[in-house]
């Protein structure tokens, strides 16, 4: 699979539905004049999307000119790996199929799946070579997303990159952060340049993940780590026109402004728009919410619309409130600190992990059987 841009949007659970992947995709196309990117859809549960869940399968939704169509499953089996995959490739519900092993999240640790997974090495080999024996035959590639280790003392990316390129996967990309460290601190970069040196000779793709907040640091990445691109998630956080930057950046094209006060008001009602298409109008405003406080962050907003933002329930009302943002003069205002760093960080903890996990490394035992079923439905 070729893109003309080495930037890809990080699946986020609850975010990079297709309204928003659609959204980033518009932006980009406005303000550069095509798009070049990778947007994948958020996470589901290979378990799931065997069985057919209504819910994962509402989420695996695709625009219908969005391609590539790329796909992140979660995982904690070989054999629901090869189903799910299989049958991505057989109804041909994606072009891309990455997997998560980077996940931080105590519900799914606890029962050794997301970044906890690829300690066990021969598990994790298991899985990946799973998921490439079933798009054998196709161009569907495979490509795995991991995490520097679990905590400090237990650091698993090299192991991880190797086995994936072992097995057949066509990149690899690495958050430079524990599952301990979670969203806090700084990323350490200097992990992506040990992993890319460590991949030498493989023909592996590594991409970096961690602290990509504006269009700068996407280069500082790449030219820091010599990491073959960039994987972005919390920075495009109420700013899905961030990828149109990092385009234009790593493409050597005219860096576009940050929009004003007006332009993000528009985009705020056009996601909204797109919500209501995938989801419901009702179900829409409320999922907006969520977004409104990464939009409105550096503009002079002032509580009364936050407020007022926060409660609406219909499209009318969202285009009524933000109406009040041209006819109070502040349209053409643009955000204090528009590209600083965003979204939850949380505080680093111990990891939660199933009793005994740390034992042996090469135990191939799938975890217990509820790894799966816990998160069934994305």
């Amino acid at each position: 699979m070729e893109l003309p841009s080495p930037v890809v949007l990080a699946p986020m659970a609850g975010v990079t539905n297709v309204a928003f992947r659609t959204l980033c995709r518009e932006q980009e196309l406005a303000r550069t004049g095509s798009v070049s990117g990778l947007y994948v859809c958020e996470m589901v549960t290979a378990r799931a999307l065997v069985e057919r869940n209504p819910k994962t399968l509402h989420m695996t939704t695709f625009a219908p000119d969005e391609n590539p169509r790329s796909l992140q499953l979660y995982t904690t089996d070989a054999e629901y790996t090869y189903r799910a995959t299989r049958m991505i490739v057989e109804e041909d519900l994606a072009d891309h199929v990455d997997m998560n092993f980077g996940c931080p999240v105590p519900k799914v640790t606890r029962r050794g799946g997301g970044a906890a997974l690829p300690f066990k090495r021969r598990l994790f080999r298991d899985i990946v070579a799973a998921a490439v024996r079933a798009t054998e035959g196709t161009d569907v590639p495979v490509t795995v997303k991991f995490r520097v280790g679990i905590d400090d003392d237990h650091h698993t990316h090299l192991d991880a990159g190797r086995i994936a390129a072992g097995e057949g996967a066509a990149a690899v990309a690495l958050h430079a952060r524990t599952a301990a460290q979670q969203y806090s601190g700084e990323a350490d970069w200097t992990q992506i340049a040990r992993l890319v040196e460590h991949m030498d000779g493989t023909g592996v793709p590594v991409l970096g993940n961690g602290d990509i907040f504006r269009a700068t640091d996407a280069r500082a990445m790449m030219d820091r780590t010599g990491c073959d691109g960039v994987v972005v998630g919390r920075g495009c956080l109420g700013r899905p026109w961030l990828f149109a930057e990092l385009s234009a950046e790593l493409r050597g094209l005219p860096v576009p402004e940050e929009p004003t006060f007006g332009e993000v008001a528009d985009v705020m009602v056009r996601h909204a728009e797109l919500l209501a298409a995938h989801d419901g109008e009702e179900k829409a405003c409320r999922d907006l919410r969520k977004h409104v406080t990464w939009y409105l962050r550096g503009f002079p907003a002032g509580g009364d619309l936050r407020r007022t933002l926060a409660r609406v329930s219909s499209l009318a009302e969202l285009r009524e409130a933000l109406a009040t943002v041209r006819d109070s003069g502040l349209a053409d205002t643009r955000a204090d600190d528009a590209d600083g760093a965003r979204g939850r960080q949380g505080s680093p903890a111990k990891v939660a992990l199933p009793e005994g996990w740390l034992d042996d490394p090469e135990d191939a035992m799938v975890p217990s059987a509820g790894a799966d079923a816990e998160n069934s439905g994305g």
